[in-house]
């Protein structure tokens, strides 16, 4: 039997994260998120509807989205759907929640949140990625998050296919290098 369970979703949070930690200190933290969804009806008339859903993320995953996200923050989410059912101790009724569990996650925008300048970037797939695959919410260690990186656009063309290489001038034996040893910054040359 063929199973395949996959969540992506984009949205923004819709409280600030609750980190908790296992009696095996594994880090557990818990958030919403809202998402929007647009359409137009069959008369023409605008529509929007809006979902919140439940996230779980585990181990330093956890712990990075609950240092670096609060209340409104945009995120990008994969991982998995998961099925709670339980036993209500007041009414003794059964219940059941489906939540996701994050794997992996982006910052979308900058630091100032959607459209803002700074680290994260954007759509085009500038932000950092964390992962978490193989770990589980059974209390088992996590195994550290993996940082994902695109490689330069010279890097994705092999190496046939960029042509000849710029001629460069020749170098005079006793021309003077381009920067000297010593740095020549007064205190008012630097920035900061």
């Amino acid at each position: 039997m063929a199973s395949f369970n996959k969540v992506i979703l984009m949205g923004n949070l819709t409280r600030d994260p609750q980190l908790k930690y296992t009696p095996s200190q594994v880090a557990v933290c818990e958030f919403g998120l809202a998402i929007n969804r647009k359409w137009k009806s069959a008369t023409g008339e605008q529509k929007e509807e809006v979902n919140f859903i439940d996230i779980t993320a585990f181990g330093r995953t956890g712990e990075v989205i609950n240092q670096y996200f609060t209340k409104g923050k945009p995120i990008f989410v994969e991982g998995r759907l998961k099925y709670d059912q339980w036993d209500d101790k007041t009414t003794g009724a059964k219940r059941s929640k489906l939540t996701v569990v994050a794997e992996s996650f982006e910052f979308i925008g900058g630091r100032d949140g959607p459209g803002g300048t700074g680290a994260g970037g954007g759509g085009s797939g500038g932000g950092q990625n964390y992962s978490q695959e193989g770990s589980d919410d059974t209390g088992g260690e996590p195994p550290a998050p993996r940082q994902q990186s695109r490689p330069a656009p010279a890097q994705q063309r092999p190496l046939a296919s960029r042509g000849p290489a710029p001629a460069r001038p020749a170098q005079q034996p006793d021309a003077q290098p381009p920067f000297s040893e010593e740095p020549q910054f007064k205190d008012d040359d630097i920035p900061f």
